[in-house]
Order: C-alpha cells, then structure tokens, then sequence
C-alpha cells in the first residue's frame, strides 16, 4: 500500500489535490494532515499552498512543518505545487520580502516587476498588456527528461493561477519552463524534490499523468 500525505498547515484547497490523487492511484492511501509521524511515514509527500507567502509561511513556521519537509527531503519523494514550490525558495518579493525556506536556491518575484516597469504592466511579443495573476492554461516547455514527465508530451498545457513566480539561482534546475511576458520556472527538481507552480489536480490528462508519475517515482532521476 503507497501512503500519501497531503500536507496541511491550512492553506490550499488541499482536498481536490487528494482526490486527484486518490483517482489516479493503485493501492494508494492518502492523508490530508499536520501530523508530523503520519507525513514522516508515508511512501510520498505533496508539499501544496495557495495565498499571500507571508501567511504559508507563518503558518508553516507555527506548526513546525519546515521541520517536517526538511526531514522528508532526505530520504522520500516531496512534491511541491505552487505556494508550496514558492516556499522553497530562499525568499519572496510578496508582502514587502519574506524569507522562506531556503531548501532551493532562488527567490520568488512579481510578474508586474518582471520588466522593470514602474506602473507594473506585462506585456507579451507584440506589446499587449498582460493581466497579473496569470490565470488559466499554458504551454510547459520541458528541459529535461524527468521520470515525472514521463508519458505527458512536451508542451502539454497546464493550468497556473499565480502573480509571483520563482527565479532560480545558477545551481539550480528547471525541469520545466513557461512563458508570460517573461520566461519562468514552472517546474524544477532538485534530488528528490519535484516542484511545480502550475495546479496538476486542475490540469485534466497531463497533470493527472504527472500525478500519477509521482506516485511511482522512487525519487531518483
């Protein structure tokens, strides 16, 4: 039996990444909790997180959960979605800079600062404004050859909601990039780590194919 904890610290419609999980596994439990002896003894770990960096991250630092993940990283495979993969980074632009974990090398900055410009507009190729969050479907452009990318074509759309986005440091690498008004990670790895900003629980066949690659991922590369 594969055991899958869902990490809750309270942020994130945690129960729709469960049931995507729970659709698309075999002889899978999954647990949507805190509790650190239940998230230390599962097989995998998805690591979720929507809203404001300044509150995931104040409530991961109550409930001790940068503990937990940092003792998961170890020795199981971790996903990341969204917030969550945000959180890894070393710090975030929202809410005037907040440090995050530092478990990845990077910072996390807004879309409408991406240009340099003062008003905080977005444009594309053609010099129509872009609408910050980026909402709704995107192309991923695979840079490697993850076994979590296994079966989902290169290019695949998935479905993102976010105004940050992470920047990776030089010694890092994107498993996975997208383009809105400027290119970003949408996906990276890092040992056993598997981060994506994109939401794979609202991204019909290619998240739920991603979803299901993790689930038989060992967390080897």
């Amino acid at each position: 039996m594969n055991k899958v904890a869902v990490i809750d610290y309270g942020m994130g419609n945690l129960h729709s990444v469960a049931k995507a999980v729970e659709y698309v596994g075999k002889n899978v439990t999954v647990s949507v909790t805190s509790d650190a002896n239940t998230i230390l003894q599962a097989d995998h770990v998805i690591f979720p997180g929507v809203g404001a960096i300044r509150d995931c991250m104040g409530e991961i630092l109550r409930l001790g959960i940068d503990e937990i993940v940092a003792e998961v990283v170890r020795n199981k495979p971790l996903l990341a979605v969204c917030v969550g993969m945000q959180a890894l980074m070393d710090n975030s632009e929202e809410n005037n800079g907040v440090k995050c974990l530092g478990m990845v090398s990077g910072r996390v900055r807004y879309f409408g600062n991406a240009q340099g410009s003062e008003t905080g507009a977005l444009t594309d190729e053609q010099g129509k404004r872009l609408k910050v969050p980026h909402m709704g479907w995107n192309m991923v452009k695979q840079t490697d050859k993850h076994p979590l990318w296994a079966g989902i074509e290169d290019n695949s759309r998935f479905y993102f909601v976010h105004s940050y986005y992470v920047e990776l440091g030089a010694q890092e690498k994107a498993s996975g990039v997208t383009e809105y008004g400027v290119p970003f990670t949408a996906a990276l790895n890092k040992g056993n780590i598997f981060a994506v900003q994109f939401h794979p629980e609202k991204s019909q066949h290619s998240g739920l194919q991603l979803l299901r690659n993790f689930l038989a991922w060992d967390g080897s590369i």
